[in-house]
């Protein structure tokens, strides 16, 4: 099994309280059984995608938001979560024809289309099954209207492709359906398992995956790549506009001139990374993001435990410290 390793994580689940690092090691292992399920290859890459997902922090927000709760049903929405997450990796790649993931092969590079298109339905397929088994209709719509957010937003994304007059609300949706949602759900699983307060924690989900895609879209442009696992500007190489592109231009005319579909190579996407970071971009993207980390933290309900408030507003914190 993955074992939670030393992190910020690890000291957010612990300022929880002493029941939520054993909760994180129960959604591993039930990771773990859910892969190992089926048998042949779509176990094996189903495997080795849910073994290689990162930080967890999206369980991690399931469980902080229910407070005490230690039910299996609590254990099941912040793995189905998860899954849900990491399917979503896998398609994105297929769609992306990404060669890496986290430094390694993607399914799609070393399996091809149709498996990694594959392992991704199985694992849609096996959150939707886990929350199932909570006999929880409002669990199962929040986790559906999630999904379906996801998929608008990546129909969103293909759309806008290559489109340099992309406008900040424009990218602002995308990036709430294509990953705030999720942060939402996250956070309105667990109150729901809790009886907590759904809509205030899931407003704060949805602030802090705002800032969290923004944040991720400058490392996109900052790098380095042996951090990032890819070459800097690979959204740009995509065809995908993004928040720090979207400042440059207005700050320096010629960027407001590029045609996207001219950045061909690596190299040519370093070059315009090196632009964009020029005209301050960066900065101001990053203050946008520390924006809705605020946000999030005026978002957490007044009821909350001194504890379970400790624990979220860390997590706050630490959607800006992972990207500094």
């Amino acid at each position: 099994m993955r074992r939670l390793t030393p992190s910020r994580e690890i000291e957010v689940a612990r300022a929880g309280g002493a029941h939520v690092p054993p909760l994180l090691e129960r959604v591993e292992a039930l990771l773990v059984e859910v892969a190992a399920e089926h048998r042949g290859q779509l176990a094996q890459l189903a495997g080795e995608t849910i073994a290689a997902g990162g930080k967890r922090l999206r369980p991690l927000l399931v469980i902080l938001a229910a407070g005490g709760d230690t039910s299996e049903s609590l254990v099941r929405a912040a793995a189905a979560v998860e899954l849900i997450h990491s399917a979503t990796l896998v398609h994105d790649d297929v769609l992306d024809a990404a060669p890496l993931r986290r430094g390694r092969p993607t399914i799609y590079a070393s399996h091809g289309r149709a498996a990694a298109t594959q392992t991704g339905d199985l694992i849609f397929a096996r959150a939707f099954s886990l929350v199932a088994g909570n006999d929880d209709a409002e669990q199962l719509r929040i986790l559906s209207d999630a999904s379906s957010a996801l998929a608008r937003g990546e129909l969103l994304q293909r759309a806008d492709a290559w489109q340099t007059s992309i406008t900040f609300e424009r990218y602002l949706e995308r990036c709430d359906l294509k990953t705030a949602r999720l942060f939402q759900a996250a956070a309105r699983l667990g109150a729901r398992n809790g009886d907590g307060d759904g809509d205030a924690l899931g407003g704060f989900g949805r602030s802090i995956g705002l800032a969290f895609q923004i944040l991720d879209d400058v490392l996109d442009v900052s790098g380095p790549a042996d951090r990032t696992g890819k070459h800097r500007g690979t959204d740009l190489l995509d065809g995908t506009v993004t928040l720090p592109f979207i400042l440059a231009r207005a700050r320096d005319p010629e960027l407001a001139g590029v045609d996207m579909r001219c950045i061909e190579t690596a190299e040519q996407a370093e070059l315009l990374c090196d632009r964009i970071t020029a005209t301050g971009a960066l900065e101001q993207a990053r203050a946008t993001a520390h924006e809705y980390v605020e946000d999030a933290r005026a978002l957490l309900p007044e009821s909350l435990s001194t504890q379970q408030r400790t624990a979220l507003d860390m997590v706050a914190a630490g959607v800006v410290a992972r990207f500094a």
